[in-house]
């Protein structure tokens, strides 16, 4: 099942049939702890809707309410080695070494719900930064009790030349106007995702493709059930909250993301996450 946040309420999709939930609020909707076992019950007294070119299907906006966004780091092994390199002549190279075989992982605050953007939106690059790529990652959705309940996809826009002066300089590198996009659902699936779960990145330039890269969520060495309980270890969310788990896809040194990219990033079965750089 998918959830879509749009300015008529909020969308259910089920086997390919649309429907629209009667509660319109997306905090009290998604924050339960049985999210799926809900949504099971509501489409039994929905109505399927149908959209054609005289009725399109209204404007699809980012699934997130009044909830936080949080951010994993290091998770992969090819983030550990990239994050190395981009640190070394600041003397953090091993800094990143001893985070990734730590027992406690590197969680960091990446974005307040009014400045997530929406799937189709634009997200930007700082001006006073070098070298930005951005970071696919499977974001996960945990109620108010730190339960999963869903996911969705996340583009953890970066500056690799501010982080690279100093580890310091991470929220500045990670947290500014158009750092974080989230989308295009809230996918709700009746079991976890499995490893074999595939994160493909495509990086789209004048028309022409300048990067692709994929990595299977087999890669990741802290998994999503460890990531949630120490973010809710000492941390009250109201609302529930949003956790980006990290990327293992990161274009080479040479790369540096372009005003008019268009990023693609896309898990199935959640869908695709498009968004160009404004």
């Amino acid at each position: 099942m998918k959830l879509y946040k749009t300015e008529n309420g909020i969308l259910l999709e089920n086997e390919d049939v649309f429907y629209r939930l009667h509660e319109t609020d997306w905090d009290l909707a998604v924050n339960r702890d049985n999210l799926r076992e809900w949504l099971e019950i509501q489409i039994e007294s929905l109505i399927p809707l149908t959209f054609t070119d005289d009725i399109p299907m209204p404007e699809v906006l980012a699934p997130i309410g009044s909830q936080e966004v949080w951010a994993s780091g290091v998770t992969y092994f090819r983030s550990r080695t990239a994050r190395m390199e981009e640190s070394e002549k600041a003397g953090g190279g091993s800094f990143y070494d001893r985070v990734y075989e730590a027992e406690r992982p590197e969680l960091f605050f990446k974005s307040t719900a009014w400045r997530v953007v929406s799937h189709k939106g634009d997200v930007r690059i700082r001006r006073d930064s070098s070298w930005d790529v951005p970071e696919p990652e499977l974001t996960l959705f945990a109620s108010t009790a730190g339960v999963l309940q869903g996911y969705t996809i996340g583009n953890d826009m970066s500056s690799r030349s501010i982080e690279g002066e100093n580890p310091l300089y991470l929220p500045q590198a990670k947290s500014y106007t158009g750092s974080a996009a989230l989308g295009p659902c809230l996918y709700v699936p009746e079991y976890p995702l499995g490893d074999d779960t595939t994160i493909d990145l495509s990086i789209i330039r004048d028309g022409e493709e300048v990067f692709n890269g994929e990595v299977t969520l087999s890669q990741m060495k802290r998994k999503p059930d460890e990531l949630l309980h120490y973010l809710f270890r000492e941390m009250a969310f109201p609302q529930g909250a949003y956790l980006m788990t990290g990327t293992g896809i990161i274009p080479p040194s040479d790369f540096t993301l372009k005003q008019g990219d268009v990023v693609h990033i896309t898990i199935e079965p959640i869908g695709t996450l498009t968004n160009t750089v404004g």
